[in-house]
């Protein structure tokens, strides 16, 4: 099992520190999604989907892991639905990935971190965070962009970046009790369907014209 090497506490660190420290910990050769969870810790549920969506934020092919990312999203946006302590299937959580692309990924996407920092503001707009009726929105909406990420269209370009980086404002927007970030996270989940509804749509079209032809 893997742990981190705290510094201080490390709940008390910036969201990007912290995720920082976790890429740092990462092992050389192969990594799993159950050492992630080992590293973040399993109360740190959100910290997780924020961790995980950063390596989608640049243009970078890992095979496999729109899926078993995009599964573990679904299962922490379905816990926190019901209230549930997190539950990974064997597959999922043990399925190895390539480290190395893996970290490279990851501290690419690392230059959103700063800029959602910048302009995430705790407590702005709480009221979109808070209570029963929200709360089930805001989990609704990740399991929305789980399922999204993880739709077979991964060789198209934006495909994957678009649904993370809804997931990533939702995440940092729960962490932070911002409001307007889970806000945009919502908007761009519905980017992301009308995104694809372009995509099928125009896929339909093109079929179609080549049976005519």
């Amino acid at each position: 099992m893997l742990e981190l090497n705290h510094t201080k506490n490390f709940d008390e660190l910036p969201l990007g520190d912290q995720i920082k420290q976790v890429i740092a910990q990462l092992p050389s050769t192969t990594v799993s999604l159950g050492e992630i969870l080992d590293l973040v810790g399993r109360d740190g549920m959100l910290l997780l989907v924020a961790f995980l969506t950063l390596v989608f934020m640049v243009p970078v092919s890992i095979p496999g892991v729109s899926t078993v990312f995009g599964a573990a999203i679904l299962l922490i946006g379905v816990s926190r639905l019901f209230g549930r302590t997190l539950w990974l299937p064997k597959r999922v959580k043990e399925r190895a990935l390539p480290a190395d692309k893996l970290r490279n990924a990851l501290e690419k996407g690392m230059v959103w971190i700063p800029r959602l920092e910048k302009i995430s503001k705790p407590h702005r707009l709480a009221w979109l965070t808070t209570g029963r009726g929200m709360n089930l929105l805001n989990d609704l909406g990740l399991i929305l962009g789980a399922v999204l990420l993880m739709a077979p269209f991964g060789f198209i370009p934006f495909s994957n970046t678009i649904p993370g980086i809804a997931l990533l404002f939702l995440a940092v927007g729960l962490i932070q009790r911002d409001g307007t970030a889970v806000l945009l996270g919502h908007l761009a989940n519905v980017a992301s369907i009308v995104y694809f509804g372009v995509l099928i749509g125009g896929g339909g079209i093109m079929i179609q014209n080549l049976l005519q032809n």
